[in-house]
């Protein structure tokens, strides 16, 4: 069974898009009328109440039909029970409304009377449903809305059989008993009055059973021309309409005239369609019961005694009368008896005399046509009605009894009628003009004929079209008119017939030619010449009096000027130049006193319709006017009327006041204002912005619009028709005109709008200035334009449906509100300038609230779309100025309403089955940028108020109900849960997640919607995921805005993923929920494998090394199919309009138009509701055409046609290049935007949510694979290239860190080193692939500098994973001991990763050899010619791939090419003019550094050999010449605290990023330097170093004279740097001028004398890391400085003292050298640290063995011992944690066993320095002797001295004897001989 919901929405998709039916739209259709059958058969029939199914419901216990069981509270019961009576309906069924109201609304918490409405509300819902699927059906088969004739036909099938199965009996009789007042209709007395809607709002339930009513009415008319009515059919109509209309007495309301209307056209289209339906073969089924002919005779032959009753009953009989003469026409060659035939004919005079003689087309025209329930009904079915009606008039005008008596009765109409040219007085006959209440003359049947074609033709003028028997009448109806009342219905029946083109053709014919003897063009323009020349004879005649103008010729003088309006209308453009070249006599008659009111009108309504004729015919009505009209006269006694005026100007204000004000109309000043516009409008000079019109607005502010409430009006119409012209008129001067900067300027407070006190002030007025003061004081037109809104939509909306005024006045309301839009455009700038005596709009506005709301109501107008738009703009333009707007509303009580209000606009657009084409006109997408708009404004505020945001608590804290409550957000939900009509709500659907996205990153309402769209109730974010996610994209050629939208829908929801990926809370079960369920959709994997333990295995096949394994099996997951949709080729934006257009001068022309247009005001440009920037085309073709008049001004003259078609033709070839140029750029955006939102999502994913999934290596590879195949495919431009590039950095950087994440596919806790390396990286045919498209990428065919930066640093990245796991420092007996002893396996795996790696090394070689020729231009290319970022990039990739270079392949070709003396040009050239202090200038160092990095890289891949390059090159000598380490150094080395970005660059920081690279090339240059040439004097390296120390010798100086108990890691390193060198060649220097043997000499005093605390502190931290690292670099200081020493004792014979002489200590003259002494105490502290050193080590491996049998206590300590706590969280698991604690392990395993082997060689130089002494035969301590170079002391110092020595290096030497080979980790056999010398030694020498 399908419900009436699922059929309505079913047959809405299927029948009403804007497309034909897909197959399966086709399909479900057929299912659900199928289905449905029975109820329709059936309709509003429900299960009455029963005594058993109430005792069951207060039983509390209820089995409802689908056999779920249903336990009931006490207040369910009772209303279940109130529902059952008031609605005459089951128990059960009633259970069953509260079960689904619960579902719908939710009804906890609400009173019992809200429930039993909600419950009726939904019955209802379900009953209008299925009604209006009925309908739509219906109209699918009976209008032609272009649907497949197929799908027509079987729906007809459907229809046929219920029809035919009694259905239309049943519609007859819906109508009639839901009128009843009992609870099965209207309701009973007992009743609930009211329910609650599907929106949400309170409804009487009697409006809404009268709508049912309509709908079935309309129903019942469309049935019978479905199947044909039966004669019972139609007995039962007539029954009812009689009853109907006997109801109405007069004061029925407009759905009950219009339920009336439909019965009557029922009939009326009854009997008409079985008459019309009659064939040679197939009479008709009326026609067949001879029995009901007679019986249906006499029943409408029955006069009622109603009046009401009998106009409608007069109805039926023509219908009736029709309905026979066209059977009687249909079966007269028909063998038929005589006495039938004789009786019809009887029975259709006998009609035709009642109807003629009740004139029932007067009641047609004053009950029907001309109501507003007439007007206001349904379009197609009012179609109907006139098509119908169409047919009966022409029955009557083609059956010969009919004409006989429209002869006799036109017959009549002479004789009865006064003479032509007699006239009764002007009120009287304008009554009869304006009223269409005629008096017993106008009433005569023949007028009220030539009336009622009339207006039938004119509500469809295409009726007309070959309809030879209308043109037929028209001949006759034309000749020998007696009089002007006959002749002005005649000639208004002709206007209507002019309606459409060919019967103003025709008509102009008729009246052109001699069709008629009377009636002609010649008659119109000769009477207004010679009443013309007779007026004026006689003003020229002295003492005479204008004559009076006959009131029957000026009758007809304005029907045929309604004639001649016509024709000039709605006639052929062409033809029509040259119908009437003389307009002149139009004008002649304006400016007479005599000449009444209602012809001016008429004469200026048609001189208005000639400025469409030719451009030229402006200029001509322009200089008529000034020459005829009457004058408009504003002056010095503008607002003083009330003051004596001496002379009386019969000017348009004296027409008004005194003429037209006394007769209450005023058909003069509307056509004079409207003549006016008309001109206005076409002007197209601007430059004066108004001021020449300054007069005419002063006359309608002043005379017309400002008193308009007071004046008296005879029509209402009129009043309107009266405003409408004003509001136009202001509302064309404040679109049209701007207000300057002078205008602004120049303004004169002193003079009021509404007073002048110097006639010349007037001219300098701008009618747009004064309009905006009017609105900026709320002064007349403010309050007038209020005035007219303020009833409230309510009032409106009553008016409008129920008074034939109705459309004005709604008319009028529109430009009230778009007055007031163009206002609040413009009133900011103004008020800031005019202040205080003028105030913004919105200040007026707020000093009454109440009119504040009567503007934001309007939205609730659901009449015309276009008020509600300018409602909602209103509301927008509030919504950003009123901060407490919501308080405002709330204050008001109009909150609620407000809500209710947008979210039944939004619903009512979303359920629309139409396309708007210009979204700015699109309700319900100015409803979501509102809603947009508003979300970041202060809280609360609009956007939280129509969203339902609780707005009595924090907004943060808002618990979202959006089923509970009926809102914007509601219906934003349901529209984008079901995304129905997405060719249509495409926009809408866009806008909607838009909406949400918004609303996520908001950091107020974000919490609230996103727990909202996490629910179970929604699960959002992954809903559409295989709905609008992956689904194809709509094809370009045909459905491209589609496309566009599209494409932002998904860029919209993957942000909406990422959002929720990012910020939502995994401590929140829901997110929790929420974020793996995206994961496991996005990237393939199901949510039960989120927390599953995997084993390792699973990950084999992506993840071995074997040697076999070359490709990789990818299975596709969302995340790529999504990254397929969007990888398509983008739309060319490039074409350019000279492409198009070969005319050079437009070319220039055009490109002159878009080129300034960026910087002018009112340009050609515009940015889209989604922030694209578009050509508006319609401000092109205006520039256009404007420039082109500038340059030709004769353009418009009809000699230049031919320039004009060349003009055009251009014009419409650049309108197409710029549509199509809007589109792609939009598509181009489209296709951007959701690739941002695709690379957010794998950017979030990867940074944030990935390690929650397994295989994680896996993924990233599939995701990196695609977005370098993407990035280098050529449908990827450039910008697409960028962003994955991007993301692409980001998922290398994440494979990169996946090597050292904790393993999470293992299944125990325990963890081995073994796992950490054999688990993590990539197959080699993997990392192969990787690096195969990134080349690819790289030399893509569209690239930039930026492009390439990124890609540069993608290929570094890939090079750093490519790197051993390992270390390359840690020796590999660590890695043995790490790996543990004995495990033969572990050493093959070993092996084998090693062996993959010298591997994959060769092949990333091979694959970069292969395109080395186009890489290296590239990198050459931006290293030496790009910007300085790009140089740095550059560089750096050289020296990554000098890092893999084999056989001297890219340094052969660096050399080749000339790029390594480039680079050193570089450096030496190298200039810092602002001093280094800039931004630019940090880039230029940075680059220096690359630089350095690459010849540096150069120096340690090649070796010596590398080095020699470099040397024979002079690079010393280059870097020597670097200007940058010249610029002076100022203060310490050491790093101090810098903010970056906001002050200049600091010296010592470019210093910091200059100097060390240099000191390391240089460092690296020593290892030429052979020992052996030590006596050779012309070694050409020592010289060039010692060269260089001595152009820097402040360098040298500076780092010598540290202080290294404050000093940082890096200028520790620049200091090892420093004294390397130094250590290396300074002893080869035998003149010591610059004093760096003495600087050496007092570091070697320093550091030797610390102790070993000395050599673990920091300055800065106390991280154990930062102890160690520095330990090492103040040992590996010490080593350099033994080194230096070493080589002084050993080369140079430099001898040492034994310890410092006291006495000598102030000779000033003495060398501060180390002593043995200091040498001692060093080597103690050497091996303090050594044994430290070592045992750490010892003790840490052993930690990392049993690793996996520690408790987390014992593990959590490791981890706090090492100060890795930040490294895991409480939430971590133990094999987490091992994991974390053996990677530190690792670590400082690798610092003590650098340690322990630098303390080694340390300890190694200092035993042999010492040994070189004890040696030595002259050092002996008996000697009394000084030895050279060393002094002794003597005596007991000297005594002293030994023994102190003697007793501090035994002992240590008996420390390193006794060190542990299985501790340190190295072979001491030489070592210990080392130790065993110097002991034996030292016993020698210094025992006593």
């Amino acid at each position: 069974m399908v419900s009436a919901k699922q059929l309505l929405s079913v047959t809405e998709s299927a029948l009403l898009g804007p497309s034909s039916p897909t197959p399966s739209q086709r399909i479900e259709l057929m299912h659900a009328i199928r289905n449905s059958l029975s109820s329709i058969q059936n309709l509003l029939s429900y299960p009455p109440p029963r005594s058993s199914d109430r005792t069951e419901v207060q039983s509390r216990e209820v089995t409802l039909p689908d056999s779920s069981h249903i336990h009931l509270d006490d207040q369910d019961v009772q209303i279940a029970t109130k529902l059952s009576d008031d609605l005459h309906l089951n128990e059960i069924e009633c259970v069953r409304l509260l079960v689904s109201a619960n579902q719908e609304w939710g009804l906890m918490g609400r009173e019992p009377l809200e429930i039993l409405r909600l419950a009726a509300g939904l019955w209802y819902t379900e009953r209008r449903d299925l009604i209006a699927a009925l309908y739509t059906l219906l109209r699918a088969v009976v209008l032609d809305q272009g649907i497949e004739e197929d799908i027509v036909a079987d729906i007809q099938k459907y229809l046929q059989d219920l029809i035919t199965n009694g259905f239309r009996q049943r519609l007859i009789s819906l109508i009639k008993e839901l009128n009843r007042e009992e609870p099965a209709g209207l309701g009973g007395p007992n009743s609930e009055r009211f329910i609650i809607d599907s929106r949400g709002s309170l409804v009487d339930r009697r409006a809404v059973v009268s709508r049912e009513r309509l709908v079935l009415a309309h129903c019942l008319v469309l049935s019978v021309l479905v199947v044909r009515s039966s004669p019972k059919d139609i007995k039962d109509m007539f029954s009812v309409l009689k009853d109907t209309a006997a109801e109405l007495n007069g004061n029925g309301d407009t759905v009950k005239y219009q339920i009336l209307f439909g019965l009557l056209f029922s009939l009326v289209i009854a009997l008409i369609s079985d008459a019309l339906s009659t064939v040679p073969d197939k009479m008709s089924v009326l026609a067949q019961d001879t029995s009901f002919r007679q019986e249906f005779q006499e029943i409408v032959m029955t006069a009622p005694n109603d009046p009401i009753v009998s106009g409608f009953v007069d109805c039926v009989r023509a219908a009736w009368v029709a309905h026979l003469m066209l059977i009687q026409d249909g079966v007269s060659g028909r063998e038929i008896a005589s006495s039938a035939s004789s009786s019809e004919l009887h029975y259709i005079s006998s009609c035709l005399e009642v109807i003629f003689c009740n004139n029932v087309f007067q009641f047609f025209l004053d009950k029907v046509l001309r109501t507003a329930a007439y007007q206001n009904d349904d379009e197609d079915i009012i179609y109907m009605y006139n098509a119908y009606l169409h047919k009966l008039i022409t029955c009557f005008f083609s059956h010969p009894l009919a004409r006989d008596k429209v002869k006799e009765m036109k017959e009549k109409a002479m004789i009865m009628l006064s003479p032509y040219r007699a006239g009764g007085p002007h009120d009287f006959m304008h009554e009869n003009l304006k009223s269409g209440k005629a008096s017993e003359a106008w009433q005569l049947p023949f007028v009220s004929l030539l009336e009622f074609v009339g207006d039938i033709y004119e509500k469809e003028p295409e009726l007309l079209s070959g309809n030879d028997v209308v043109w037929t009448f028209i001949t006759f109806a034309g000749e020998d008119h007696t009089n002007f009342h006959t002749l002005a219905s005649f000639l208004k029946m002709l206007a209507t017939l002019a309606s459409i083109q060919e019967g103003a053709s025709r008509v102009y014919e008729l009246l052109h030619g001699k069709s008629f003897r009377s009636i002609s063009w010649s008659m119109l323009f000769d009477s207004l010449s010679i009443y013309a020349e007779k007026f004026k004879q006689s003003l020229q005649s002295p003492g005479s009096m204008l004559p009076e103008f006959p009131e029957g010729d000026a009758k007809a003088l304005v029907a045929y000027l309604h004639v001649l309006q016509k024709v000039i209308e709605n006639g052929n453009p062409i033809e029509r130049r040259n119908w009437f070249p003389d307009i002149e006599p139009l004008f002649k008659l304006l400016s007479y006193e005599n000449v009444p009111p209602y012809l001016k009108g008429a004469l200026r309504d048609a001189i208005a319709t000639f400025l469409k004729v030719s451009p030229l015919m402006k200029d001509t009505i322009w200089s008529f006017l000034e020459q005829y009209d009457l004058p408009v006269v504003v002056g010095p006694q503008v607002g003083t009327s009330n003051q004596p005026i001496s002379t009386q100007v019969y000017d348009m204000q004296y027409e008004l006041n005194e003429v037209e004000a006394r007769r209450e109309y005023y058909p003069s000043t509307i056509s004079f204002i409207n003549l006016l516009n008309a001109l206005i409008s076409e002007e197209s000079d601007l430059s004066d912005r108004g001021r020449r019109f300054i007069g005419i607005f002063r006359f309608i502010y002043d005379h017309v619009f400002g008193p308009f409430p007071q004046r008296a009006y005879a029509d209402p119409c009129e009043k309107w028709n009266l405003v409408v012209a004003c509001l136009h008129h202001f509302q064309m001067i404040l679109s049209r005109y701007d207000i300057k900067d002078e205008d602004i300027d120049s303004i004169d407070d002193r003079y009021q709008l509404s007073s002048l006190r110097q006639p010349g002030q007037l001219q300098m007025q701008l009618p747009v200035v004064e309009l905006m003061k009017d609105f900026m004081s709320g002064k007349t037109v403010y309050r007038n334009i209020m005035s007219i809104l303020s009833p409230g939509v309510n009032a409106i909306i009553a008016e409008r449906t129920g008074q034939v005024y109705g459309q004005l006045l709604e008319k009028a309301v529109h430009l009230s509100l778009e007055v007031v839009i163009l206002v609040l455009e413009k009133d900011l700038l103004l008020a800031d300038h005019w202040r205080p005596l003028y105030q913004p709009l919105h200040v007026i506005l707020s000093q009454d609230q109440n009119q504040i709301v009567s503007l934001l109501e309007y939205v609730r107008y659901d009449l015309q779309p276009l008020i509600q738009q300018c409602s909602i703009k209103i509301m927008s333009s509030l919504s950003s100025r009123i901060v407490g707007l919501v308080h405002l509303l709330l204050k008001a009580n109009a909150a609620s309403s407000m809500v209710e209000d947008y979210a039944a606009c939004l619903e009512l657009r979303a359920e629309e089955g139409q396309v708007v084409e210009n979204s700015g006109d699109d309700p319900g997408v100015l409803i979501m940028q509102l809603l947009i708009d508003n979300i970041n404004r202060p809280a609360p505020n609009i956007a939280h108020l129509l969203l339902k945001f609780d707005l009595d608590v924090p907004i943060e804290r808002t618990v979202l109900q959006p089923r509970f409550h009926y809102s914007c957000l509601k219906v934003i939900l349901d529209m984008l849960d079901k995304l129905l009509k997405p060719d249509v709500n495409a926009l809408l659907q866009e806008f909607g997640f838009q909406l949400l996205y918004e609303l996520c990153v908001d950091p107020f309402t974000c919490g609230p919607i996103m727990d909202l769209l996490s629910s179970k109730k929604y699960h959002f974010f992954v809903k559409h995921l295989d709905t609008i996610g992956i689904s194809p994209l709509p094809k370009r050629n045909n459905a491209q805005a589609l496309r566009i939208s599209s494409l932002h829908q998904r860029a919209w929801l993957l942000k909406l993923l990422a959002v929720e990926l990012h910020a939502g809370g995994m401590t929140t079960p829901n997110h929790r929920e929420a974020c793996r369920s995206i994961l496991a959709h996005m990237f393939g994997k199901d949510v039960a494998d989120l927390d599953a333990d995997q084993n390792i295995a699973h990950t084999s096949t992506f993840l071995n090394r074997s040697e076999n394994t070359g490709t990789v099996l990818i299975t596709k997951s969302k995340v790529l199919e999504l990254l397929e949709v969007v990888q398509f080729r983008s739309p060319d934006v490039s074409v350019k309009y000279s492409e198009i257009i070969s005319n050079t001068k437009f070319s220039l022309l055009v490109e002159d138009i878009l080129r300034n247009s960026s910087s002018d005001k009112v340009g050609v440009y515009y940015y889209s509701e989604r922030g694209d920037r578009l050509i508006d085309l319609a401000s092109f073709r205006d520039k256009l055409w404007q420039k082109c008049n500038l340059l030709n001004p004769q353009l418009g003259s009809f000699g230049n046609e031919t320039e004009i078609n060349e003009i055009r033709e251009i014009t419409q070839k650049l309108l197409r290049w710029a549509w199509k140029y809007n589109r792609n750029l939009e598509e181009q955006a489209a296709q951007l935007h959701m690739l941002t939102g695709w690379c957010q999502i794998i950017e979030v994913s990867a940074s944030r949510r990935l390690s929650s999934l397994e295989n994680r290596s896996e993924i990233l590879f599939q995701v990196l694979d695609a977005l370098l195949t993407a990035s280098a495919s050529s449908d990827c431009s450039l910008k697409m290239a960028m962003l994955l590039t991007q993301v692409a950095l980001t998922c290398m950087a994440k494979l990169r860190d996946e090597r050292f994440l904790c393993p999470g596919g293992l299944n125990s806790d325990s963890i081995t080193c073994l796992d950490i390396i054999m688990l993590k990286q990539l197959s080699n045919g993997a990392c192969l692939s990787i690096l195969f498209k990134i080349v690819l990428a790289i030399l893509r065919h569209e690239s930039s500098e930026a492009l390439r930066r990124r890609q540069y640093a993608l290929l570094l990245s890939y090079f750093q994973y490519c790197q051993h796991i390992l270390d390359p420092d840690l020796p590999r007996r660590v890695l043995e001991c790490l790996l543990g002893n004995g495990q033969d396996s572990e050493d093959m795996d070993l092996e084998r990763i090693e062996k993959e790696q010298v591997e994959l090394a060769r092949s990333n070689f091979s694959i970069l050899r292969k395109e080395a020729q186009s890489v290296l231009d590239l990198i050459i290319r931006d290293a030496t010619q790009g910007s300085e970022s790009g140089k740095t990039m550059a560089h750096y990739v050289l020296d990554a791939l000098i890092c893999i270079d084999h056989e001297k392949f890219f340094l052969n070709q660096l050399q080749s090419r000339g790029f390594l003396r480039l680079c050193l040009t570089s450096i030496s050239n190298i200039s810092y003019q602002d001093g280094g202090r800039s931004v630019e200038s940090l880039q230029r160092a940075c680059t220096l550094e690359a630089e350095l990095a690459v010849l540096l890289r150069i120096s340690h891949k090649y070796g010596k050999a590398g080095a020699q390059v470099l040397s024979s090159m002079g690079i010393l000598e280059q870097v020597s010449s670097c200007k940058a380490l010249n610029m002076p150094m100022k203060g310490s080395l050491r790093q101090t605290e810098t903010s970056f970005g906001r002050e200049l660059v600091p010296d010592f920081h470019m210093q910091r990023m200059i100097v060390g690279p240099v000191l390391r090339l240089v460092l690296s240059l020593t290892s030429l330097i052979e020992t052996s040439d030590f006596f050779e004097v012309k070694n050409k390296i020592v010289r060039e170093v010692i060269q260089f120390i001595k152009s820097h010798p402040s360098l040298f100086d500076r780092v010598l004279q540290e202080d290294f108990s404050e000093v940082d890691g890096q200028t520790m390193e620049l200091t090892n740097l420093a004294v390397a060198i130094l250590s290396k060649v300074w002893s080869y220097e035998e003149n010591d001028e610059y004093g760096f043997i003495q600087g050496l000499f007092r570091l070697m005093t320093d550091l030797f004398s610390q102790d070993l605390d000395f050599y673990s502190s920091t300055p800065t931290t106390k991280s154990v890391v930062d102890q160690r690292r520095s330990e090492l670099n103040k040992f590996r200081l010490c080593f350099s400085l033994s080194s230096y020493l070493y080589f002084l004792v050993t080369k140079r014979s430099l001898m040492l003292q034994v310890s410092d002489d006291l006495s000598d200590h102030h000779t000033p003259t003495m060398r501060h050298q180390p002593t043995i002494s200091l040498l001692g105490h060093l080597l103690n502290t050497v091996t303090t640290a050594l044994d430290r050193a070592a045992d750490e080590k010892f003790l840490l491996l052993n930690k990392i063995q049993d690793i996996n049998e520690l408790s987390r206590q014992e593990v959590d300590e490791i981890i706090n011992m090492l100060d890795v706590k930040d490294q895991v969280s409480s939430s971590d698991n133990i094999q987490r944690r091992r994991y974390v604690a053996m990677v530190r392990i690792c670590q400082f395993v690798g610092y003590r066993d650098q340690l322990v082997t630098l303390l080694l060689l340390l300890a190694e130089h200092v035993l042999n320095v010492i040994l070189s002494h004890f040696q030595d035969t002259s050092f002996m301590p008996s000697s009394s002797d000084t030895m050279r170079m060393i002094t002794y002391t003597s005596g007991s110092d000297s005594k002293y001295s030994i023994s102190s020595l003697h007793g501090m290096i035994i002992p240590t030497l008996d420390r390193l004897e006794s060190l542990s080979e299985e501790k340190t980790g190295h072979n001491l056999k030489v070592f210990r001989r080392l130790v065993t010398s110097v002991k034996e030694l030292a016993f020698q020498k210094l025992a006593f």
